[in-house]
């Protein structure tokens, strides 16, 4: 009896796939984590959610008037360019 392998599975579980979308949002962190920490701040994450990210900025970051620039066009622009299918950068206190 032949076994149909494209009817047996798919090629990656759900889990496999979600460990390499948490593994790439977090290399992206990594890097801008430098450029955060250089300037007196840093960054934490907080929660992977789906393809959604809870993040939480510390040091000189939290309460900076500029900390929505710096997630939406540092951070958010980064995980976007490099992981495809990023949801959302969700900001926590």
């Amino acid at each position: 009896m032949m076994v149909d392998e494209t009817t047996s599975g798919p090629a990656a579980s759900e889990d496999e796939t979600q460990e390499g979308f948490e593994f790439k949002v977090r290399q992206v962190i990594e890097k801008v984590r430098g450029y955060l920490q250089a300037h007196g701040g840093d960054i934490e994450i907080v929660a992977i959610e789906g393809h959604d990210l809870k993040v939480r900025l510390k040091g000189a970051c939290a309460g900076c008037p500029g900390a929505t620039y710096t997630l939406k066009m540092g951070v958010e622009a980064a995980l976007r360019e490099e992981v495809p299918d990023f949801g959302n950068l969700i900001a926590v206190e």
